[in-house]
């Protein structure tokens, strides 16, 4: 057993340095102060200030958003966001009914693909909101994702 725990934390720090070394994890970005107003916030806009400085958002086709249409663990929904837009430098997803929207943020270096993928936790059945930060601008789309109780079809 210690061999196997050897070889994955080998195998984890190696892809650590490698992801440094390409430019694709930012040791200053690893160790940025925590967004704690932005993940505290009790609304979609306060937590989009916490963020980013303001809550202004164009909307977007350009962002993909593929979620479940119905979610029957609103405790691990699968979100995965996808954009064309050049220059992304943060994604953002929050959820419109959780007592506290922001569900995840995600801060790029240059040169990196817009597209993240996580689990997410939904309280009820609400829209997942994802907000790209490219330059100065913040684009948004949304997805309705319906969270069952118990998994029985009810919300």
């Amino acid at each position: 057993m210690q061999r196997r725990q050897f070889l994955k934390r080998t195998l984890a720090g190696s892809a650590v340095t490698v992801a440094v070394a390409a430019g694709l994890l930012s040791p200053r970005r690893v160790l940025a102060a925590w967004p704690t107003a932005a993940f505290e916030a009790k609304s979609i806009n306060e937590a989009l200030g916490g963020l980013f400085g303001h809550a202004t958002t164009l909307d977007s086709n350009d962002i993909e958003i593929k979620a479940p249409d119905i979610a029957e663990n609103g405790a691990a929904v699968p979100v995965s966001v996808t954009t064309k837009i050049a220059g992304v430098t943060a994604i953002a997803i929050l959820t419109s009914t959780n007592n506290t929207p922001l569900a995840a943020n995600f801060a790029f270096g240059q040169s990196v693909k817009g597209s993240v993928s996580t689990r997410i936790k939904m309280a009820a059945t609400a829209d997942v909101v994802a907000i790209v930060k490219a330059g100065n601008m913040m684009y948004t789309n949304k997805k309705n994702v319906k969270v069952t109780i118990g998994g029985c079809g009810g919300g």
